[in-house]
């Protein structure tokens, strides 16, 4: 069973910043398509960011210019940076992967940020 552990969360002031990590076992990493998601109390889970090995990361827009998502598969981690956040930032920030091969998807257990002053 593939497993994904979010960390990197945490309280920050409106315009500060943050890094959040996503480490993922097992030996696919390199393959999979990764995703940031993000809930906000009483709403939705929403795309904040994508990538694929094989095209450009995708940003909603809500975030482009500001979050920044990235990987290193030789440490088979997902990063979001974020960057000028602001208080509709806050919520529980959820990595995801999908397998293209086997056609499955995980997610991880959620890190929660708090942007307030």
């Amino acid at each position: 069973q593939v497993q994904l552990v979010e960390s990197g969360g945490g309280l920050v002031q409106p315009g500060g910043s943050l890094r959040l990590s996503c480490a993922v076992s097992g030996t696919s990493f390199s393959i999979y398509h990764m995703a940031w998601y993000r809930q906000a109390p009483g709403k939705q889970r929403d795309l904040v960011a994508s990538d694929t090995p094989s095209s450009s990361a995708h940003y909603d827009d809500s975030v482009k210019g500001r979050f920044t998502i990235s990987r290193d598969n030789a440490k088979n981690t997902v990063y979001l940076q974020m960057n000028t956040l602001n208080p509709e930032d806050t919520a529980v920030y959820y990595c995801h992967a999908v397998d293209p091969l086997l056609g499955m998807d995980y997610w991880g257990q959620g890190t929660l940020v708090t942007v307030s002053s």
